[in-house]
């Protein structure tokens, strides 16, 4: 092997290394992040952090009152549905900007 390609390679390698712990940090900052998603007007009301995880869930009395359990299961689907995509397409965005749109897999 040529003397500059070994010096390219660890060039390429440290740039690699650069990028996962860029990658790594952001994870963590997303992590602690959390993303709101409401349905039915404001009636349901879902959470969760960059994690993807449920972290609260309202749901506005006057909904119960209504005895209609289906569309209560509807309005907690689809806010927590949302946010999850909420939070999905920021952390996609946020990893974006540190691959430059490279495709990395696990990440």
């Amino acid at each position: 092997m040529m003397k500059g390609m070994q010096g390219g390679m660890a060039q390429l390698m440290k740039q690699a290394n650069q990028m996962q712990m860029k990658m790594k940090k952001a994870q963590e900052e997303l992590a602690t992040k959390e993303y709101e998603a409401t349905s039915g007007g404001g009636a349901v009301k879902v959470k969760v952090n960059g994690d993807h995880k449920m972290v609260a869930l309202t749901i506005d009395p006057e909904v119960l009152k209504a005895g209609d359990v289906e569309m209560l299961q509807d309005l907690v689907l689809t806010a927590t549905n949302e946010a999850m995509k909420t939070a999905k397409d920021v952390s996609a965005k946020e990893m974006e900007k540190i691959t430059g749109g490279l495709n990395i897999p696990g990440f």
